[in-house]
């Protein structure tokens, strides 16, 4: 059985002790500088509230804010932070699958919370890895952003958040006759990239302590 937990917003729609996940998310979901950690007990919780985010996610508490922390700037250029040790599930996971890299790529968006299938395109003809991951994270901005929705979009690659970041991919994968379907679709990507803005949050999954990413093809 899951041990119980408490949750102290600091800084969120409604600060104050939570006892479960689902409530404190409702404070701090797409609440710009939210600030708020998980106590393993109710005691401990109200002695850090008392204390104040300073103390246990700021300054005075480095170690611990950087094993969890992640400030970026979103494409609309406002600043945001997430801080949490648990999963989102109001969100897409998103992965790729290939044979050979490079090679036959595709990729696909899922329900976090449910795994159902909610995008996938390909295989394309010949792609890499990383390609594949930067499509998928667009496709998916691109979908929440035609809803209206904030909901914050994981990937397990670092290169491809990185490229969405910086709307630029880097690559050695040749521009030749084999290669033209992918470099359609990244050019694509690019184009929306750079002609559109978004307020979702790009996160990294954590595969080592929360397992495979949902949208996972099973092909280690």
């Amino acid at each position: 059985m899951a041990k119980k937990k408490y949750y102290v917003v600091w800084v969120g729609k409604k600060p104050g002790i939570y006892s479960n996940w689902a409530d404190c998310q409702a404070q701090t979901n797409h609440f710009d500088q939210a600030k708020f950690k998980s106590f393993e007990s109710r005691d401990l919780a109200e002695k850090a509230y008392r204390e104040g985010w300073q103390y246990h996610w700021g300054k005075g508490n480095t170690q611990k804010a950087a094993k969890g922390q992640s400030n970026r700037k979103t494409s609309s250029g406002r600043p945001s932070s997430f801080v949490s040790n648990e999963i989102d599930y109001n969100s897409i996971s998103v992965d790729v699958g290939t044979r050979g890299n490079p090679g036959p790529v595709e990729y696909k968006g899922v329900d976090t919370r449910t795994g159902e299938v909610i995008f996938s395109n390909g295989p394309i003809s010949k792609g890499t890895n990383n390609l594949g991951e930067f499509l998928a994270i667009v496709h998916a901005l691109a979908y929440l952003n035609k809803l209206g929705s904030n909901k914050t979009v994981y990937t397990d690659s670092r290169n491809a958040m990185k490229w969405v970041k910086e709307k630029a991919v880097s690559t050695t994968l040749k521009r030749d006759a084999s290669t033209a379907e992918i470099w359609e679709l990244i050019d694509r990507a690019l184009h929306w990239l750079h002609n559109h803005t978004y307020d979702n949050k790009v996160l990294k999954w954590d595969t080592k302590n929360w397992g495979e990413i949902k949208a996972d093809y099973g092909r280690k």
